[in-house]
């Protein structure tokens, strides 16, 4: 094949990146050809990711591995583990030097242990030029003290999913857009019998997700822009009375769910109001239509800062610093955000997956359905882990300790008064910021 052939496949691929396996295969090896990360001889890697929400999404992940493998000759062998088993494990790799090569995982897991984390600048480079630039939120997660230790490969919306008729038979024709339209909103579901509920167990994606945005929406932050711990405060006190006004009007067990709880209770019809990504609505297409029918999402009250306060799951990948074959890993980072690849892994996902990169904004699939629409602010709208600081190995402590969902939790089933709620989340964060 000709270097102009090549440059065509590469500049081209099928509309809007909906590929055939042979399109994609052929497209692989003319980027194969190009690629500036050659594969080192004999190169073969381990990829740990978490497991899929949605069979769609998994199915074109791996139809892009094996198209990987066959233009450069690396097999990639893919172990997939839940939302919490991921970051034990990558952290035992980490401190062990064996397991994985790359492990593409939640938030800002590549912080707790930077040193370890081979440093990925140059593919981050070249992916952000190519692509429009990283969102500011991507960025915050892929660095640490400005460098790249890893490549943020998706975030994934986390947003309110409701039944549109007892969210109607609660009095509302539309979503509320403040804390106290949302609170009403909640109560008159509960007094109907058609209840909310949202994770307040160590549910690392759910639980993080609206906790912290019920945190940062009241204007409170564990800690500033210097890492000076500001939990205790006026501002927290009041995030934690109204979460517990909310966790009033919850179902029952909501303070022992995990990431799958809410949806199995959703679509069993005991859930009508919840916080998570798009997997509710994608299952109920499939096995509960009518639900599906009756579904809509919303994005996140906005607090007094006027301005979106949400936390988003992201999903960065890294690569540690003991592999044999690190331009492999980088060449599969590359290869797996080419437009030719991501496009069409992107709509498989049908929503579940957001872009880090700028030129993936405009992607079909935010408006194939105007359900989906919300999803696709989610990279854009989301506060990185630290809030205001940025993502370091204190932060990304704190978040794998769940310093803020627990100070929440211990204060709405009462294990803890309002003050000692915010002084044990302190205390625990001291401790984290002095030893990190």
């Amino acid at each position: 094949m000709s270097a102009f052939d090549r440059r065509q496949i590469l500049k081209g691929g099928a509309a809007l990146g909906l590929a055939s396996a042979a399109g994609l295969e052929g497209f692989a090896r003319a980027w194969a050809q190009e690629n500036q990360w050659k594969p080192e001889a004999g190169a073969s890697l381990k990829l740990l990711r978490w497991k899929r929400f949605i069979p769609s999404e998994d199915e074109a992940f791996m139809r892009l591995v094996d198209a990987f493998t066959k233009a450069t000759g690396v097999p990639v062998s893919v172990t997939s583990e839940s939302f919490d088993d991921i970051q034990p494990k990558a952290s035992v790799a980490a401190n062990t030097g064996q397991g994985p090569d790359m492990v593409w995982g939640l938030y800002s897991f590549p912080a707790l242990f930077p040193s370890k984390c081979m440093e990925v600048g140059d593919v981050a480079d070249y992916l952000g030029k190519k692509y429009g630039g990283w969102l500011p939120a991507a960025e915050a997660y892929g660095k640490v003290k400005g460098k790249w230790i890893a490549i943020p490969m998706a975030f994934n919306g986390g947003y309110i999913n409701y039944r549109i008729s007892a969210m109607n038979k609660a009095g509302f024709q539309k979503f509320p857009e403040d804390h106290a339209g949302f609170l009403e909103l909640c109560r008159a579901m509960k007094k109907n019998n058609t209840p909310a509920g949202f994770a307040l167990g160590h549910a690392t994606g759910d639980a993080n997700s609206w906790i912290h945005w019920a945190l940062w929406s009241h204007d409170a932050y564990l800690v500033d822009a210097n890492e000076k711990i500001v939990i205790n405060s006026p501002e927290t006190a009041k995030a934690l009375d109204y979460v517990k006004a909310l966790y009033e009007t919850f179902v029952p067990g909501t303070a022992s769910w995990n990431d799958s709880s809410n949806n199995k209770a959703f679509l069993s019809g005991d859930l009508y109001l919840t916080g998570n990504g798009i997997s509710v609505y994608a299952a109920a297409k499939n096995e509960k239509k009518d639900i599906a029918a009756d579904m809509d999402h919303a994005v996140w009250p906005v607090g007094k800062s006027g301005k979106p306060t949400e936390f988003q799951l992201a999903f960065p990948i890294l690569a540690y610093t003991y592999t044999k074959a690190p331009n492999a890993c980088k060449a599969f980072m590359a290869f797996a955000l080419e437009a030719q690849n991501y496009n069409s892994w992107l709509e498989a996902s049908q929503g579940y997956l957001c872009h880090p990169l700028q030129a993936y904004a405009n992607n079909p699939i935010w408006t194939a359905d105007p359900k989906n629409k919300v999803f696709g602010e989610a990279s854009s709208r989301t506060l990185a882990a630290g809030g205001l600081a940025p993502v370091s190995e204190k932060v990304a402590a704190v978040l794998a300790d769940f310093v803020v969902v627990d100070m929440f939790a211990s204060y709405c089933t009462g294990r803890e008064d309002l003050k000692g709620a915010i002084k044990t989340a302190e205390r625990q964060a001291q401790r984290i910021f002095r030893s990190a």
